[in-house]
């Protein structure tokens, strides 16, 4: 897979976000999803870098409401970063809210609040690994506890809804340099 020779900049955001099952015969945006899968390597050496760009799409597409899109790029992430290691288990978590995110879209807060209870779950199998010695891999740049404290948030709500989702760009964003 290539990135198409009129790509320069800026990846651009998929015509419309898929919802399956509501929106009719339109299927995703693969071409748009596709150009930023091309930019992740067959794998990652020892750590995936925080500032990789198809990285950074795949959460952005998140936080702009592009939830299906956002699973998409992030797997593709988590394919390539390195097996058993810390990245992998964060990019799952981050691949399950996009999933809870994309199931309170579709009205399904049950669904999603398991979920949340499953990234929740990533998160604490995060802390219990050795942390690396610095870097700038994705872990040492995540606040992994800001983002354990929102999920903790939702899931002591008794009822979660469309407005509940989680930006994971605005976690960093909004956290404090460590």
């Amino acid at each position: 897979m290539n990135v198409p020779s009129h790509v320069s900049g800026p990846l651009p955001w998929p015509r419309w976000a898929y919802v399956p099952g509501d929106t009719g015969e339109v299927d995703a945006d693969y071409q748009t999803l596709d150009m930023a899968k091309a930019l992740v390597p067959p794998a990652f050496r020892g750590y995936v870098p925080a500032r990789h760009p198809a990285l950074r799409y795949g959460l952005a597409l998140n936080d702009r409401g592009y939830f299906w899109e956002s699973q998409e790029v992030l797997e593709a992430v988590w394919a390539a970063a390195p097996q058993g290691g810390r990245e992998r288990i964060l990019l799952r978590a981050c691949i399950l809210v996009s999933n809870a995110n994309l199931r309170l879209r579709m009205q399904r807060a049950h669904s999603a609040a398991r979920l949340f209870g499953d990234a929740q779950m990533e998160l604490k199998a995060l802390n219990s690994r050795k942390a690396a010695a610095g870097g700038d891999g994705f872990v040492e740049s995540f606040p992994v506890e800001a983002l354990n404290a929102l999920l903790q948030a939702k899931l002591g709500r008794p009822q979660l809804s469309k407005a509940d989702w989680i930006a994971l760009g605005a976690i960093v964003r909004s956290s404090p340099p460590a």
